[in-house]
């Protein structure tokens, strides 16, 4: 049975197959097609989707698509035009906390959860609680928008000066870098005495527009006159604030139990992850990794393939290694039209020689290879690396090629079997979901990555679900003493991920990265 799961239709449009209860791709739609309407069928992602499956429009049951989305475009009903492209289809729509929910139980190796839904708002909610055995989710619990953490966090990301809806991971990672005395300002917005979450609109001004539309109130709370410019020294503080005042909010709404589920945008939090991990009320926390509106793709397939089929329960995420990949001859061509000088590697031990050959050498290399990963986290696929022996390796990741805040650091991927001599880590840690600890035996190598009081972002790789890029980690623990690379996402600019051979050679050769490894080629500048 052939599922096409799609989702984030307003902003972060995504379509996926489940075949026989496998996800087998996923792709979002900005990484394979940037131009697209509000609202629009990702038509570039789905037959992208189709592809990686190995399945043609015909083949599909059922089309699942997560709501909110617009049921009218280009002159046509969604419905009518989703039932034109796949004849033998029944079309479902799925609730959007719904597709979120099923994106995180269902992903998860629990057979029992508690799972939590949080994000800005959709379908009028904010959030909500359910309680999930075998293949049942029943809903216990939902939180209606405006009482909302997600919102609150969107309208704090504008007052600091950053793009709301967009950029709040900025937000998340300047909060490591300050207490949390203003948390019970926080709290007194979205908690009230008798009436648990929900938000006070005192501390907001309606006819404000900008800078998060907070009221007097608030100004007066941080000290300061009424809509004065926040001093740039207090952005750290404002930050902290609000992050202890939401990790301490959600895990008071999760309550407590053996199994915990999360998804929505908020599960996006790395360090709110952190926190559920190590408040003490729950045996496992589980994150589905690919959190915001692009995952409610999977949890769309994965409703209709428990819900609608009363299919058996499924099985859980494995991969995010679930899009593109291209051939030597594939990329031999776009090395070729582009005119470019390339070295050929005959054998993997060759391209693990030469990558730990440059990176021995202080450079900072493009690492291009097999499928890519679904989400915004690189995990070894579509990855810039650099050696953390180098000191100056995060100066030059940050300064020179990715034009980032110094407080935004970068993952450090070790082995999984390997990680807990250097490191603290869940098992959240497989998919750069949650920030793992610095042992303090080898805190020295890490100095520049490491995040407030020994904080650090770690990706733990698994041998057998990427075995390309578990080798390099051994070679160069080998050569170097230290199994670990740092590890960025290769894209640029705000750009999405790269894609394809062309996208990369174009982050090449616009950035200060100095050589790139893709396939069994390498290029150096």
């Amino acid at each position: 049975m052939n599922i096409l799961g799609l989702g984030g239709l307003m902003n972060e449009a995504a379509a996926t197959v489940l075949a026989d209860g496998l996800i087998v791709s996923a792709v979002e739609q900005r990484k394979v097609a940037p131009r697209r309407h509000r609202g629009a069928l990702p038509l570039e992602a789905i037959e992208s989707a189709l592809k990686l499956a190995g399945v043609n429009a015909a083949s599909i049951e059922t089309v699942a698509i997560a709501r909110p989305f617009v049921d009218r475009h280009d002159g046509r009903h969604l419905n009518q035009e989703l039932r034109a492209m796949f004849p033998n289809a029944r079309v479902a729509g799925v609730e959007h906390h719904r597709a979120h929910a099923a994106s995180a139980y269902y992903g998860s190796p629990f057979n029992e959860a508690t799972v939590l839904t949080l994000d800005n708002s959709g379908d009028f909610r904010c959030g909500a609680l359910w309680r999930a055995s075998g293949a049942s989710m029943q809903l216990e619990r939902e939180f209606t928008y405006p009482d909302s953490l997600g919102d609150l966090y969107t309208r704090v990301t504008e007052l600091l000066g950053f793009k709301p809806s967009s950029e709040e991971h900025k937000v998340q990672w300047l909060s490591a870098s300050s207490d949390d005395s203003l948390e019970p300002v926080f709290r007194s917005i979205l908690m009230q005495p008798g009436a648990g979450l929900r938000a006070d609109r005192a501390w907001f001004d309606h006819n404000r527009i900008g800078r998060g539309g907070f009221s007097a109130k608030f100004y007066s709370a941080l000290g300061l006159e009424d809509g004065a410019d926040i001093p740039a020294g207090m952005f750290p503080a404002i930050a902290a604030g609000l992050q202890r005042a939401i990790e301490n909010i959600v895990i008071e709404l999760a309550g407590e139990g053996e199994n915990l589920c999360l998804a929505g945008g908020l599960g996006l939090n790395a360090l709110l992850v952190d926190a559920l991990e190590q408040c003490g009320r729950w045996k496992t926390v589980y994150v589905q990794p690919v959190s915001g509106n692009a995952g409610t793709a999977l949890g769309a397939a994965w409703h209709a393939w428990h819900q609608l089929h009363g299919q058996a329960r499924s099985k859980p995420l494995e991969t995010l290694a679930l899009g593109h990949s291209y051939g030597q001859e594939e990329i031999k061509r776009v090395l070729e039209n582009c005119k470019l000088h390339f070295k050929y590697m005959l054998t993997t031990d060759e391209v693990i020689s030469a990558t730990v050959e440059r990176l021995s050498g202080d450079h900072i290399l493009a690492w291009m290879q097999g499928r890519m990963e679904f989400g915004p986290r690189a995990l070894g696929n579509r990855s810039i690396l650099a050696s953390p022996l180098n000191p100056y390796s995060a100066e030059n990741l940050n300064v020179y090629i990715k034009h980032r805040e110094p407080f935004r650091k970068f993952a450090a991927s070790v082995p999984v079997e390997l990680a807990g001599e250097y490191f603290d880590a869940g098992p959240n840690a497989r998919f750069l979901a949650s920030v793992g600890r610095v042992k303090a035996a080898h805190r020295k190598w890490f100095e520049s990555a490491v995040l407030g009081e020994g904080l650090i972002r770690v990706h733990t790789v698994d041998k057998d679900e990427n075995p390309l890029f578990h080798r390099l980690l051994l070679a160069w623990g080998r050569k170097t003493g230290v199994p670990v690379l740092y590890n960025t996402s290769f894209n640029l600019f705000g750009d999405p991920m790269v894609c394809t051979p062309r996208d990369a050679v174009r982050s090449f050769y616009s950035s200060g990265i100095d050589s790139m490894v893709i396939g069994n080629f390498v290029l150096e500048k």
